[in-house]
């Protein structure tokens, strides 16, 4: 490895839950889903179920994607080159972006001025022609703008946006809007809004502006949730636009516009049509220009057991037919909080609108949908829920309707405080503080045609009642554990049941042969979840019947009873509703000692010693606990910093316990193991190392030296000498950012090679060369040379703080020449990193 050497990093996997906002899913005509993931906006593609990016530039919560074009007018976007993407965030900042399609490249376009000083709560956009749209924008700041953009033709273009008109709505925010071009070749278009005042108002107005509030429709009794123009319906004399609008009310109801002929005229050609069942209570006649509309009341469709949330037309479809470019099918979509998605149709004799289609969630974990979307072409359709996740469902039938699930990514949807690999790289653990542990591993594909194994979340072995903060995967022989910490005084230790051990041998396809060895002794089977979510009681092997009649005989289901989890083996990788129950692992243990809430935790090489730290304001609270893996008795208390210990490491030789503290200091701890079997310990050397609190600490795998990263934005490089000093080696130059998160990896033992990662609070990842100097027969350390080898592009790193980086399997002996680097962070991500280095 010369000094020069390069890195190349590839992005393997994105996971991540979606904000729990109402507007903040869009599926647009390009086929890809855009969602707000804390302050990015990510792409994912619904054919690979794969996070393809996220797009930084957001300095607060996304709230509203939109794309341009979006499913509506994918019959307008056949030859497009390029699509365009808006997101709106809890600042008011708006965004445009671009995708070009033949290299599927992101370009951050530009910032609408700012013109909102509080969140944006929805964005409609309208293609009028392939180059040309309009769209409007709606902020709890109590104005809706309205704006034009006209899309470059040619690649190098630029975009124009011009504000066509501010309408300022009055005290009650608006949470809803849609966009449409009124019937008849009048040129007008029609804006409705509505929000928290339970009246839907029209605007109408030109294409250069000038909207003028034309009337509102009454009729639902609480908030207004979602709007939704179709477009023109030609049924032979007048063509009309439907409007549909969903509410709190539980009820959907579709409004009718049609075009009564232009004042002019003033006999009319408006001709009333015989009254039937399907034509319903005549609502106001409005004046746009010089012409006059006719509203009335379509239908009502009450389904939902709860709040509608949302509802959408079916998009059109492309029609042959002369003169007409599509056809818009009568179908709706509407997803509520009640868990269930329906789509809507009118019966074909009488016209009056029937539930067709109902889908759902029926585990009792999920809190309802806050919306749903069609794919362009109506084959599927997607919700998002309150756990951050989605849910999609593909019609598979040939002759008649047959929606079955479909996968999806997932991914958790708070801060992700800490991340680990298991013992031999299978998978991925990763901690939230959405109260959830999960694992991701790669399932492997039998499919020649794919790239490689696609990654997803295979498992989540705890659902708690607390954030959780901390995670350490027990190392040692033996099945798999892991302890957790969360915002509790309690650690809690966790053993894989045999459904998992199955499913994780499905999934490597056989890769680790230790496995089957492994199932012989486990007798749990799955977990159950307590009715306070606080511990999960193992489900054994033997005892899967008398379980079963207990349910059925009770019959009662009350608040408190918890339905018994189903544990299976699975044999493709899950969707929601099998990960939010099915899938929890046993707790074995606790482990009692802490007086404040867990902070960090980490595990020895061998698998031999926990050690733990809890929040701490005093040096009696700031010990560190170690406790013995099997018989989990406390076996020390490590007493040297003042505050809370923010990480801990084991030295790979297991000889020397790192830790580094919110006091700035950082202590080095020699461990031994008595030939009793009992430890030993004792504090070799205590240093104020950095200004500001030390975040991170990290070990060189082949050797006693080490790196600390701290807010006062350095990175130092120490060796521990003769076993009783530390001399300082080298200090980073100076980063933009507070240094969260540190792991260094081994390339080349016998050259002292070594790749350490290093993650920043504004979400940038580095990679530098680090090569240390030995003398005095390999002992002494001389001094180590470093070298920034890469810097990850923004759309690879992530938007916010990086919490935790790992390495999958960092101490190899063999020159090493591929690595992959896992990392976690605020935005809510679990990020995983090819690395070739040259």
């Amino acid at each position: 490895m010369s000094d020069n050497s390069k890195a190349e990093v590839k992005r393997l996997f994105i996971g991540a839950g979606c904000n729990r906002i109402v507007n903040n899913v869009s599926w647009g005509a390009s086929d890809l889903v855009a969602f707000g993931a804390q302050n990015a906006v990510a792409i994912f593609c619904p054919k690979s179920a794969q996070i393809l990016t996220t797009l930084p530039g957001h300095k607060a919560a996304v709230n509203c994607t939109h794309w341009l074009p979006s499913s509506k007018f994918a019959f307008r976007a056949k030859h497009l080159e390029r699509h365009y993407l808006l997101s709106g965030d809890v600042d008011g900042a708006v965004i445009l972006w671009e995708l070009s399609l033949a290299d599927n490249k992101w370009k951050h376009v530009l910032q609408l001025p700012q013109s909102h000083k509080k969140g944006i709560t929805c964005i409609a956009g309208f293609m009028i022609s392939q180059s040309d749209a309009i769209f409007a924008i709606s902020s709890s700041d109590g104005t809706v703008c309205v704006w034009d953009v006209v899309l470059p033709s040619s690649s190098g273009g630029d975009c124009k946006v011009s504000c066509l008109e501010t309408l300022i709505v009055g005290s009650r925010p608006v949470v809803t809007l849609s966009l449409a071009q009124l019937p008849g070749n009048t040129g007008l278009i029609a804006l409705a809004m509505g929000g928290l005042d339970n009246m839907i108002y029209l605007y109408c107005g030109e294409r250069t502006g000038k909207f003028v509030r034309a009337c509102e429709l009454k009729g639902h009794t609480d908030w207004i949730r979602s709007l939704d123009f179709s477009l023109p319906i030609f049924n032979g004399e007048a063509d009309g636009v439907l409007l549909v609008s969903s509410s709190q009310d539980k009820g959907i109801r579709i409004w009718k516009l049609t075009l009564r002929g232009s004042l002019a005229n003033t006999k009319g050609t408006y001709r009333r049509s015989e009254i039937s069942l399907a034509s319903y209570i005549e609502g106001p006649v409005f004046v746009a220009g010089s012409f006059s509309y006719q509203i009335s009341l379509e239908s009502l469709l009450i389904g939902h057991e709860d709040w509608a949330y949302s509802v959408q037309w079916q998009p059109p479809l492309v029609t042959a037919e002369e003169g007409i470019s599509f056809y818009q099918p009568q179908s709706l979509l509407s997803a509520s909080m009640d868990k269930t998605m329906m789509i809507w149709k009118p019966e074909r004799k009488t016209g009056i609108w029937m539930n067709v289609v109902t889908v759902g969630e029926l585990s009792h974990c999920a809190l309802g949908f806050y919306g749903g979307h069609w794919s362009p072409d109506a084959q599927s359709i997607l919700a998002h829920g309150y756990g951050g996740s989605f849910h999609m469902w593909k019609n598979i039938g040939v002759s008649t309707d047959n929606w079955q699930p479909q996968k999806v990514p997932s991914g958790h949807f708070a801060p992700v405080t800490d991340i680990a690999w298991s013992r031999c790289g299978e998978y991925m653990l990763s901690v939230s503080h959405d109260q959830t542990t999960r694992i991701f591993a790669p399932w492997h594909n039998e499919d020649p045609h794919s790239d490689g194994d696609s990654w997803n979340e295979i498992a989540r072995p705890q659902v708690h009642g607390h954030d959780i903060s901390s995670v350490a995967i027990i190392r040692g022989k033996g099945n798999h554990r892991f302890v957790s910490g969360a915002e509790e005084k309690v650690a809690r230790v966790f053993e894989a049941p045999l459904s998992f051990l199955k499913t994780l041998h499905h999934a490597t396809s056989e890769q680790y042969s230790f496995l089957e060895d492994l199932q012989a002794d486990v007798l749990a089977l799955g977990a159950n979840m307590s009715a306070l979510g606080l511990s999960q009681k193992p489900i054994y092997v033997n005892a899967t019947h008398e379980t079963q009649d207990n349910v059925e005989n009770d019959g009662l289901d009350t608040l408190e009873s918890v339905p018994d989890a189903v544990p299976v083996v699975l044999t493709e990788p899950p969707i929601e509703d099998q990960l939010a129950w099915h899938t929890l692992w046993p707790e074995s243990h606790k482990l009692y000692g802490h007086g404040n809430e867990l902070f960090s935790l980490c595990c020895d090489h061998d698998g031999k010693l926990i050690a733990s730290s809890c929040k701490a304001q005093s040096a009696t609270v700031a010990e560190i606990w170690l406790w013995e893996v099997g018989s989990w008795k406390a076996v020390g208390r490590l007493q040297s910093h003042s505050l809370t210990v923010t990480q801990m490491e084991f030295s790979h030789d297991d000889n020397l316990l790192l830790t580094v503290s919110r006091d700035r200091q950082f202590s080095i701890f020699k461990i031994n193991t008595t030939g009793t079997g009992e430890i030993d310990y004792n504090l070799l050397v205590r240093r104020e190392a950095h200004k500001r609190i030390i975040w991170a600490c990290s070990w060189n795998p082949f050797g006693h030296e080490f790196a600390t990263g701290s807010r006062d934005k350095t990175v130092k490089i120490w060796a521990v000498e003769k076993v009783s000093s530390v001399k300082q080696l080298l200090t980073l130059p100076q980063f933009n950012s507070s240094v969260t998160a540190l792991s260094w990896a081994g390339l080349d033992r016998r050259r002292n090679h070594g790749i350490l990662a290093v993650g920043m609070e504004s979400g940038v990842l580095q990679l530098w060369r680090l090569h240390v100097e030995r003398s005095d027969g390999g002992i002494a350390t001389q001094g180590v040379t470093a070298a920034l080898i890469v810097q990850l592009d923004p759309f690879m790193c992530h938007v916010s703080a990086v919490n935790r980086l790992a390495w999958r399997n960092s101490g190899n002996d063999e020159i090493c020449r591929s690595l992959q680097l896992a990392s976690c962070g605020a935005d809510h991500c679990v990020r995983l990193y090819e690395v070739i280095v040259d």
